[in-house]
């Protein structure tokens, strides 16, 4: 039994109803994962497969996908079965057709109605990952610490394992020890975040309905999620006077936006490599000066 006759059988097994593949199209875009687009001529499924090792990481985004869809504010594709079967691993998960143009304005109330599911704790009960990237999330009460141990120190560290020391390390530790001033005022809630929110993890079906997908999902501050959309292009205009409206952000945002993106260039430089070490730098010197 080949991946493929694997995974029929397991939809079979999950929806009580024999699949028999017909069509297999792959999907491009992605950089960590294969996909493809399979039907047997009725149903259609999305399937991503990688490495066996990488299961935990398909484990991980079913389980964020079924919570973001408990939360029933932005649509997202419901997960359906993941395994691994001869050095594989896959997940299956709804097909959603990605032919339209996304109503940003819905978007933006819709993230912020998910926004306003919380926990008591940040973090979450299992580790994921971002990209590639392992991304701890154990939980905690203290937002500051969880932001300093499990994103922003992680990543530092990361970086100096992959030969990335010096002016970045040393930057980079002035930041972990004097960035808690950026909340002298301000106490986030643990909102649910998408926690990979950028413009290539966003699209819309024909009749306009926005969809998110690829999440990293945690429990942290909202503002994160916002940042992150308005890296590598930005989200419009419309999506954050929606947002605002529904849930206005704090004022501090402007300055803690920078500082939040942070994690996220440093971790496309543990992934691509050195073409993201200036602007890493640049964006800790710009968050540095605000505090100085």
């Amino acid at each position: 039994m080949n991946i493929w006759q694997h995974i029929e059988a397991d939809i079979g097994r999950v929806t009580a109803k024999p699949f028999r593949l017909q069509h297999n199209q792959g999907v491009g875009g992605g950089c960590i994962s294969q996909a493809s687009r399979i039907s047997d001529g009725v149903r259609d499924y999305f399937i991503k497969l990688n490495h066996a090792a990488m299961l935990p990481m398909f484990e991980a985004e079913a389980q964020a996908l079924s919570e973001m869809l408990a939360s029933n504010s932005v649509r997202v594709p419901e997960p359906l079965c993941s395994g691994a079967h001869d050095g594989q691993s896959y997940l299956v998960m709804e097909y959603l057709p990605l032919d339209g143009r996304a109503n940003m304005r819905l978007l933006g109330e819709q993230l912020a109605a998910m926004h306003q599911f919380t926990a008591d704790r940040y973090g979450w009960h299992i580790d994921n990952t971002i990209g590639s990237t392992p991304q701890p999330n154990s939980q905690g009460h203290d937002w500051l610490e969880f932001w300093r141990d499990q994103r922003l120190g992680f990543q530092l560290s990361l970086a100096a394992r992959n030969g990335y020391g010096g002016e970045l390390q040393v930057k980079g530790e002035r930041l972990l020890a004097d960035f808690p001033l950026l909340f002298s005022s301000y106490t986030p809630q643990a909102s649910m975040l998408h926690g990979d929110l950028w413009g290539g993890n966003a699209g819309g079906l024909k009749n306009g309905t926005p969809v998110i997908f690829d999440p990293a999902l945690y429990y942290g501050d909202r503002e994160a999620d916002i940042a992150m959309t308005t890296l590598f292009g930005g989200f419009g205009a419309d999506f954050y006077a929606a947002y605002n409206t529904a849930w206005q952000l704090d004022a501090g945002y402007s300055v803690r936006r920078t500082f939040y993106n942070i994690y996220h260039i440093i971790n496309h430089l543990n992934l691509f490599g050195g073409g993201y070490h200036g602007q890493a730098i640049s964006m800790i010197e710009q968050v540095l000066a605000e505090l100085n």
